[in-house]
């Protein structure tokens, strides 16, 4: 077996660690896989629950680096085979983490993947961040297989086949450290959010799939760093959401970042319209800091399209999905005949 580290990058999150780490650990063959816990600069009791329990390795980063920035961070100083990326507010199913590096065994093509996700609240229902598996559409809308913009699917065993993706959720990626190695790992300028829709995307130009194993199945409580529906989470949604396609889309497809562009503006019109000041606000400011940062995200393009050798990514949907979800009602991933 694959010389596995599980990574949990922890920001003051001593809830989470007294209430899931122990689970990790007893899910975690220590024959071949071991537990770490990189630290963000916490400032609560985080150091003190992780050096209490067996079998966790305490990695300390200094401070706040955000998400992206702070797993780049932590496994440069790692010497595993496989990483796991793992969220501190996740409870692992038993037997949950050999799937996985099976697969990456059998299947060399396959650069990283994902587990099923299901909601810690609600177990019998797909969890909103990565479900069975993620995809984009052609203007950068995520979604998932079991959960389409606001409607998440009961899990009736009708995604159980490992198939392709376009994104494993950064609340569960397992990826192969040389292919992390290769692509950069995350961007660290997003800090948080969308940076594993990224990182996918980068990792399929390069030549390598991404796919999900339901097999394996993890519980995600979800919104543990910031609420699902906050200003903060929207301003960088849409802010990465611009700098993504910036820097991945081909240059024959560039001018859908224009039109992606103006979809925001359509949307910060029903913001306000609807008295949503803050995440009007939002929109504004995500649309500042992508202009202010194009220069920089030039040469980021310039570097990705480089080590790009698959000019068809077959796991991009090619239709709207805003348009098939509220104009046409297709709420569930069976429905989208594709």
């Amino acid at each position: 077996m694959l010389k596995t580290q599980v990574v949990i990058l922890n920001w003051n999150g001593e809830k989470w660690l007294s209430r899931f780490l122990a689970r990790v650990v007893a899910t975690t063959p220590s024959e071949w896989g071991s537990v770490i816990v990189a630290d963000n600069g916490s400032t609560d009791s985080s150091e003190a629950i992780v050096r209490a329990m067996e079998g966790v390795e305490w990695l300390p980063l200094g401070e706040n680096f955000g998400f992206a920035e702070g797993y780049n961070r932590a496994l440069a100083q790692l010497d595993g085979e496989v990483f796991v990326l793992l969220n501190s507010d996740v409870e692992p199913a038993d037997g949950w983490l050999e799937p996985l590096v099976r697969r990456l065994e059998e299947r060399p093509e396959v650069g990283a993947l994902q587990p099923k996700i299901r909601s810690y609240g609600e177990p019998d229902y797909f969890e909103y961040a990565g479900a069975a598996g993620g995809f984009v559409d052609c203007y950068g809308y995520p979604f998932c297989r079991g959960r389409i913009m606001s409607t998440v699917e009961k899990d009736e065993g009708q995604y159980d086949e490992p198939r392709k993706i376009f994104w494993a959720s950064g609340a569960c990626m397992v990826i192969r450290s040389e292919v992390w190695r290769k692509s950069g790992g995350l961007d660290g300028d997003f800090f948080a959010h969308m940076e594993e829709i990224d990182l996918c995307w980068r990792l399929q130009l390069m030549g390598y799939e991404v796919e999900v194993v339901p097999q394996s199945v993890v519980y995600h409580m979800g919104g543990g760093t910031l609420p699902n529906n906050s200003p903060r989470k929207i301003y960088f949604n849409y802010r990465n959401s611009l700098s993504m396609l910036h820097k991945c889309l081909p240059e024959r497809e560039l001018w859908r970042l224009g039109v992606r562009r103006a979809m925001d503006w359509l949307s910060w019109g029903v913001y306000v319209l609807s008295g949503k000041w803050g995440f009007a606000g939002a929109v504004v400011r995500a649309h500042r800091d992508y202009c202010a940062q194009r220069a920089v995200l030039e040469e980021k393009r310039r570097k990705v399209q480089q080590m790009a050798t698959n000019a068809e990514i077959a796991t991009i949907y090619p239709r709207w999905m805003v348009w098939r979800y509220y104009v046409m009602g297709k709420r569930r991933f069976g429905q989208l005949g594709w």
